[in-house]
């Protein structure tokens, strides 16, 4: 059964507040910068020792939050007037874990703990905690956005995106492996597999991307395999949107990858430029992959039809 798409607000018309709650990496900035540049005043709120030094200067107001304090988000910016907001970036568990003060920083507030007793404590899932978190801002009148929206430049475009072209066993490989890719994101696993001659190496589940690549070394020692990313029929672009960038590329070598695929429109290349130029530094074929529009895939998961990513094949970098 294919999974509902989310009803999202529609970006607000400029000048409007906008909040952007962050975690770390680099997407937060591309987002402030992007919003800033679109003529949205930013207020930031930014998890305790998770965010980019250089982000506050990006944001008209700013000011540290508690990750496990939800219930105060939507208060704080209600009192600065903003309706619409924005949520990304990463949270590194190992940071929260040795902070000295976390106890402190991050007692959870009572409408957290209500959302764990009631939603989450048997399901974990980042779909379920995104609900949870798109709920309790709504009670405070704030409405997440797509979390693309103030970045159309750095997602993926359809067909090969480097100079360096994938060869034809790499091409190949694309083509087998996607509606197996589809499955995967449709069972909600993980959203990433490598693959060389048609033999799948490794599927991604809980330890993410870039452990995965790891892993893929440890089974296969020869080079050139291909590693395919896409996100799930109907994701929730609000937030944990699939999200590649230059570390990708440089793991990916690092680890005998060769090429990598990625849905077209449905997954970010964090500064895509650089990305690719780096790509073609190391020899990395980058393509993107088109995929159904959504009303196209649930026609497709009724009638059991799975697309195919011919127009995968051609193209080149624009």
């Amino acid at each position: 059964m294919t999974p509902s798409l989310s009803i999202l607000a529609d970006p607000p018309q400029s000048p409007t507040a906008v909040g952007l709650i962050a975690g770390g990496g680099r997407l937060p900035i591309l987002v402030a910068e992007g919003l800033r540049a679109d003529g949205h005043v930013v207020h930031g709120l930014g998890l305790l020792g998770q965010y980019e030094d250089e982000l506050p200067g990006l944001c008209s107001t700013f000011r540290d939050v508690g990750l496990l304090r939800v219930g105060s988000w939507g208060k704080i910016l209600h009192r600065l007037g903003v309706h619409h907001a924005v949520m990304v970036g990463r949270v590194d568990k190992a940071n929260l874990m040795h902070d000295p003060l976390r106890l402190v920083r991050n007692i959870p507030d009572m409408r957290t703990l209500w959302a764990w007793f009631t939603r989450l404590r048997h399901d974990r899932r980042s779909s379920a905690l995104l609900a949870a978190i798109a709920e309790e801002l709504e009670r405070c009148g704030v409405s997440l956005l797509d979390s693309t929206a103030p970045i159309p430049d750095h997602l993926a475009t359809a067909g090969v995106m480097t100079k360096t072209q994938p060869n034809a066993l790499q091409r190949s490989d694309v083509a087998f492996v996607w509606p197996l890719l589809a499955e995967l994101l449709r069972l909600d696993i993980g959203q990433s597999i490598a693959i060389r001659e048609r033999d799948v190496i490794a599927v991604e589940a809980v330890e993410g991307t870039d452990r995965m690549i790891e892993r893929v070394s440890v089974v296969c020692r020869a080079k050139g395999w291909t590693l395919c990313k896409g996100a799930r029929a109907g994701h929730d672009r609000r937030s944990d949107v699939p999200t590649v960038g230059i570390q990708t590329i440089e793991n990916l070598v690092a680890h005998g990858g060769g090429c990598l695929a990625v849905a077209a429109g449905d997954v970010i290349m964090i500064d895509r430029d650089e990305m690719l130029a780096r790509a073609d530094e190391l020899g990395v074929a980058v393509m993107g992959v088109p995929v159904a529009q959504p009303s196209a895939r649930r026609q497709d998961a009724e009638s059991g039809i799975h697309v195919m990513p011919s127009g995968a094949m051609a193209g080149s970098r624009a």
